[in-house]
């Protein structure tokens, strides 16, 4: 079977945990090149040493390499300003684009919930770690009956958040929010990230909470678990810490800033405890918060390629 060729830009952690992912796992895609900016990463250097095409010199070297003609889909693993640059220089070339950075300039794609109303688009963005950890619960939940709010807490390794992940940690917010409505179908979503500092490193751990009407308890149960054992498909550590939790509403429990006046309350709040362990095929096993990243994005680039494969046979 002939594989699609990829290109990853941006030779940091995740990147290299990408590239580490497409070579060990993937039976449909393939490594065309790695770009990054600093010549001694260690993404770049491991890069070459299995054969792969390289660049130091960013989405420019990207364009000049002999390898760009046969690459199909970049993932763009760099930062949400440095990405927005780098999707005007690659729009002319025709190629699509899987987007791990928070800039958001196409659709939110969350692989368990929504790929298939986004396999044409030429820009997919991945949201956050974050809303990929948390999104497949609160749309869970509301195919079952609807969310008047949801609100996830992610908490993540100190160690595992580096300059990237910092340096967007006002995006992180916003985007992960803004996927819980979108992508979620929550009325309202708010998203929080704690960095804990413990020594040694705890794996991601998400809470979310949402405000729902009325429903059978269990269907609301049994639509999370399936939900889970969705997403574990591609990302094998994720996974609920404890069942799921509900209570009711309480008559007198103030809700006037999450929910708007006039709509009436919501009848259970539905708590959801999630765990995420990392693969450890190039991070550490407690960078959970990256790995369900990059396990996202490879799921993403394979049935994009299946796309394509397909379309090509058919013609």
């Amino acid at each position: 079977m002939t594989k699609t060729k990829v290109a990853i830009i941006g030779s940091g952690n995740i990147g290299s945990d990408l590239m580490m992912k497409i070579i060990r796992l993937s039976d449909t895609l393939e490594m065309g090149a790695m770009v990054g900016i600093d010549r001694d990463s260690d993404g770049l250097a491991r890069a070459a040493r299995l054969g792969i095409a390289t660049t130091a010199d960013g989405i420019d070297g990207l364009l000049a390499l002999p390898e760009f003609a046969e690459v199909a889909i970049v993932f763009d693993a760099t930062s949400a300003t440095a990405h927005r640059a780098n999707a005007a220089k690659l729009r002319p070339h025709g190629k699509t684009v899987v987007d791990l950075t928070p800039a958001a300039l196409g659709p939110f794609v969350v692989p368990a919930v929504n790929l298939e109303q986004h396999r044409d688009s030429g820009n997919v963005n991945m949201v956050t770690c974050g809303g990929q950890a948390t999104v497949p619960v609160v749309a869970a939940l509301s195919r079952v009956t609807p969310v008047r709010y949801a609100e996830i807490v992610a908490s993540i390794a100190s160690r595992s958040a580096g300059p990237g992940t910092r340096a967007n940690i006002d995006e992180f917010t916003e985007t992960t929010a803004k996927a819980i409505e979108v992508v979620g179908g929550a009325e309202r979503g708010k998203a929080i990230i704690v960095l804990n500092p413990a020594e040694p490193p705890m794996i991601m751990r998400d809470t979310v909470l949402a405000l729902v009407d009325d429903a059978d308890p269990d269907a609301l149960r049994a639509s999370v678990r399936t939900m889970v054992g969705d997403v574990a498909r591609y990302v094998p550590g994720y996974r609920l810490k404890q069942d799921v939790q509900i209570h009711a509403v309480d008559e007198d429990e103030p809700l006037d800033t999450l929910i708007p006046p006039g709509r009436g309350r919501p009848t259970w709040k539905v708590s959801v405890f999630l765990e995420i362990e990392g693969a450890a095929h190039y991070l550490p096993a407690y960078a959970g918060n990256l790995d369900i990243m990059t396990s996202a994005a490879l799921r993403t680039g394979e049935l994009l390629a299946e796309r394509d494969i397909t379309a090509e046979v058919a013609r």
